[in-house]
């Protein structure tokens, strides 16, 4: 039994008592709360020596058991008769007496083994590293939870601001546009006119004033509305939705396409194409304008 007392001495760590005694300080001022728990982790490196006490009724009084008790153990290594060699012969009443103290009350349960020791002490240190790592971790995902979160926000509040600020300015342009949009014609007899005045000069010129003419006669049986965004072809595929029969729409048709392939080439117009075009414009709105409405 004797032998065991002095294994179980041997394996304390004293030489870090003087540190295990400022982190205890450290702990009682810093993290009061924690101390308890980490009296049960000292208990354990120590080899079960038993630092708390319910008659302590504060944190310093727990402290300064821990502290005394720790100091006590290893005084008692250090102690002439705890020192290796031969055991003393003759003195079982010490030994009983070293026995029953409470800081040994244990050491009958405890075995020796350094090896044991060692990968007890390798999991508590494993399991504190990971324990602070994760509370780390945790920390800083927090953080950083927060800081997208809070930025998000703010984000989605300046683009709500800017969209409500922009609104009734970006209606009033659309409405604007809107109206600019519409083209305004004068009437087919006007168009037809300037038509025929720029035939000998300018032919390009007389076959615009000829469509505008035919859009105009067009736009005056609201069989079409022109404006400046839709294309003539565009115009002329509204045609039979608006009510023209397939006659006038095949013959706005073949006007339609002469003028775009005239209009937009390279080649100059011919002043006699130019005035067949004018000729059948005006045809064609003499018809619409003895037609019904």
């Amino acid at each position: 039994m004797t032998g065991v007392v002095l294994l179980w001495l041997a394996a304390l760590p004293c030489e870090t008592l003087t540190q295990e005694s400022e982190r205890l300080a450290a702990m009682a001022r810093e993290q009061p709360e924690q101390l308890d728990a980490y009296l049960a982790t000292v208990e354990q490196r120590w080899e079960g020596l038993p630092l708390r006490s319910r008659e302590d009724a504060s944190v310093e009084a727990h402290v300064e058991s821990a502290t005394l008790r720790l100091q006590e153990a290893c005084a008692r290594l250090a102690a002439p008769e705890n020192a290796t060699g031969p055991l003393p012969q003759g003195n079982p009443a010490r030994l009983q007496e070293i026995l029953s103290r409470p800081e040994f009350a244990q050491a009958r349960q405890r075995q020796g083994d350094v090896l044991q020791r060692l990968m007890r002490a390798l999991s508590d240190w494993l399991e504190e590293l990971l324990q602070t790592q994760q509370a780390q971790s945790f920390a800083t995902g927090t953080r950083t939870a927060v800081l997208v979160l809070g930025f998000a926000v703010a984000l989605f509040a300046v683009l709500r601001l800017r969209h409500w600020r922009r609104g009734p300015a970006r209606r009033g342009a659309e409405s604007g546009t809107g109206a600019s949009a519409a083209l305004v014609l004068d009437s087919p007899g006007e168009h037809l006119a300037r038509a025929r005045s720029a035939l000998g000069s300018q032919p390009r010129e007389a076959i615009r004033e000829g469509l505008l003419a035919l859009l105009s006669s067009l736009e005056t049986k609201r069989l079409a509305r022109p404006d400046r965004v839709k294309t003539n072809r565009e115009l002329v595929g509204e045609l039979p939705g608006r009510g023209a029969s397939a006659q006038l729409t095949g013959e706005v048709e073949r006007l339609v396409r002469w003028y775009d392939r005239a209009f937009y080439s390279l080649e100059p117009v011919p002043s006699e194409d130019a005035a067949r075009f004018v000729d059948e414009v005006e045809r064609l709105h003499q018809g619409l304008a003895g037609a019904p409405a």
